[in-house]
């Protein structure tokens, strides 16, 4: 079985692949352009590249994706510009999840009913209402603003909503776990990090580190270890860099 991985052009998202290949793990991306990708993972034979705009693929071909896929991962994001902020598809990533979300079902439940794995990168300043996370009044009213303000955020709580509204009972076709780092820095190596089920310290004003290499080693661990699917699986993560 293959993991599918969305936004693999991505910072992140090409951390994963390089960590999901190193594994031995067959990975299936789908992306715009390949440029930007090293010669060490397109030239890989585990990996299979389909170039495309996720969101212009017809339900076919999306179906065509996922079939023989145990793991699904998202690490698409908007890219941090005036374009990317404002412009469309604001609903970037919400939209791929609830596709791709439907896709599975509709192969799955023709095939089996094994759970598929769905990963998705989000954010830390996404508040996970169900497990009745409370934040400051401040915190709340900035959050706020940045929902209005911002359409990117709005994306990122909308496409955990979906996940979470959709696939919180038994015996569904897909189990989840959005994965939730503070701010993102870059590193070169896998450093120690911890996990929480919630924030231990404000996104706003207290904010942590997590870099995104070690976001990356997260996700890979919940593609290839039971035992940490099990233990995250139907939460939301948050990722920090271990304080040393």
């Amino acid at each position: 079985m293959a993991t599918l991985v969305v936004g693999a052009s991505g910072a992140t998202g090409r951390l994963l692949v390089e960590q999901l290949l190193a594994e031995g793990k067959k990975v299936k991306i789908i992306v715009r352009s390949i440029d930007v990708l090293p010669n060490s993972i397109i030239q890989n034979d585990l990996l299979t590249v389909t170039q495309a705009n996720l969101l212009e693929m017809t339900h076919a071909e999306l179906k065509d994706q996922v079939q023989g896929c145990n793991t699904i991962v998202s690490c698409l994001g908007h890219n941090l510009n005036f374009k990317g902020m404002f412009g469309q598809p604001r609903r970037l990533v919400s939209d791929a999840v609830q596709r791709l979300c439907c896709a599975v079902e509709a192969v799955e439940s023709a095939v089996t009913n094994t759970p598929v794995k769905f990963i998705l990168m989000n954010t830390t300043g996404n508040q996970n209402s169900l497990a009745r996370e409370k934040v400051s009044i401040a915190q709340a009213l900035v959050v706020s603003l940045i929902r209005l303000l911002l359409p990117p955020h709005a994306d990122n709580e909308e496409a955990a909503k979906y996940l979470q509204s959709r696939y919180l009972g038994t015996q569904n076709l897909i189990e989840w776990v959005a994965v939730r780092p503070d701010s993102l820095i870059n590193d070169k190596t896998v450093t120690e990090y911890q996990a929480y089920p919630s924030p231990i310290r404000s996104a706003i004003f207290d904010a942590g580190k997590t870099s995104r290499i070690n976001v990356a080693h997260f996700m890979s661990q919940l593609v290839l270890n039971d035992g940490t699917w099990h233990k995250w699986k139907n939460q939301m993560p948050v990722i920090y860099n271990k304080v040393i």
